[in-house]
């Protein structure tokens, strides 16, 4: 899979990260301070700032060949800093899994891959035709209130890929429907869109835990998910089916 060694990638996405890293191993030169897979990026990769608020001339300095972005990560802001300084930026969008799967093999491909990464055929055949998590006899389907940060209290909403990632799960999203793609909500009003279905809590970007969020939601279903899982497009893709069954699963019984 190891393209030329020669070029020089800066990823400012967790995900993307994850993925150049396991498809062309030694190309990155810098990730963001949230990049936290693979867990050994190397020595001589180096923190750049956050995927908002990354170090542009540090960037620059650096000299990448190439810099990995996505539209609702990145701010157009630090992207334009950085075409204005003569750096190519590879710019993903990714609002369903199909997407996904096209953006990626377009950045590894981008990256200096010399042939179609392993995982990303194998993410493919996990998600088409992903594992039966809902009790034999069960309707198929469920509605699920999605909180992704408290205080205030946030929620998916329109066009995401997490949203595309639990239909394809047999899970529709209560604010799908939102003219906001994070909402802001009122608890109590989460509370009352849950009542006929369940709640699920991913652990980032606000990092729920049994201690902290089920409580609000006394007497309703609560999944505690895997956000890597729920939100990444990357290796993890290939196990995300079976690891947020298992987790709605165990939420339903």
């Amino acid at each position: 899979m190891l393209g030329s060694m020669t070029m020089r990638v800066i990823s400012l996405v967790p995900s993307l990260t994850e993925a150049v890293a396991v498809t062309v191993p030694g190309v990155l030169v810098g990730v963001t301070d949230w990049c936290s897979h693979p867990a050994d990026l190397g020595a001589g990769v180096v923190r750049v700032g956050g995927t908002k608020n990354p170090k542009v001339e540090r960037i620059v300095e650096l000299a990448p060949d190439l810099v990995v972005a996505n539209e609702e990560e990145n701010r157009a802001p630090d992207l334009a800093a950085l075409r204005t300084a003569g750096i190519e930026v590879l710019l993903t969008e990714v609002r369903d899994v199909p997407q996904a799967f096209r953006e990626l093999a377009r950045v590894v491909t981008a990256c200096g891959a010399e042939s179609r990464p392993r995982w990303l055929d194998e993410a493919e055949t996990a998600w088409a035709a992903p594992e039966r998590w809902w009790p034999t006899g069960a309707d198929r389907r469920t509605t699920a209130v999605v909180p992704i940060w408290r205080r205030p209290w946030m929620v998916l909403g329109r066009d995401t890929f997490a949203g595309d990632v639990l239909a394809r799960l047999g899970v529709d999203n209560a604010y799908a429907g939102h003219a906001e793609r994070y909402p802001r909500v009122p608890v109590e009003e989460l509370r009352a869109a849950a009542r006929t279905g369940m709640v699920i809590l991913p652990d980032e970007p606000y990092r729920f835990t049994a201690q902290d969020g089920p409580e609000e939601f006394e007497g309703l279903p609560c999944a505690l998910v895997s956000g890597r899982h729920l939100t990444w497009y990357g290796p993890s893709l290939a196990a995300a089916p079976r690891v947020l069954g298992e987790a709605l699963r165990a939420a339903r019984r």
